[in-house]
């Protein structure tokens, strides 16, 4: 693998940047399937979003919501260690999503 296709694999982690590896890598599997596990993730970072700013007014359980965020971030770091490490290994809960064929 080049250090082209690891360099886009890892920027794919940070939000629209998975364009990149798209865009500048289509004949890559290994950008492609990170490509894919960041716009998954940054799916994931929207929804969260949403339901956080609907459910923070929720008296009592409100701030629960909060934790999301902490699921987020994990999966941002795993994924960001999948990439550097040069393995295609599927984030938990929404690794299994294929958007990007």
């Amino acid at each position: 693998m080049s250090s082209k296709e690891k360099a886009l694999s890892i920027l794919a982690y940070f939000g629209p940047l998975f364009l990149l590896a798209v865009l500048l890598a289509p004949e890559s599997h290994f950008a492609k399937y990170h490509a894919n596990q960041g716009l998954v993730l940054f799916l994931a970072e929207v929804v969260v979003g949403i339901v956080i700013a609907i459910g923070r007014h929720i008296p009592l359980i409100g701030w629960t919501f909060q934790l999301l965020n902490i699921l987020i971030v994990i999966l941002f770091f795993l994924g960001l260690a999948h990439a550097i490490q040069e393995v295609e290994e599927p984030l938990p809960f929404i690794g299994g999503i294929e958007i990007l064929k």
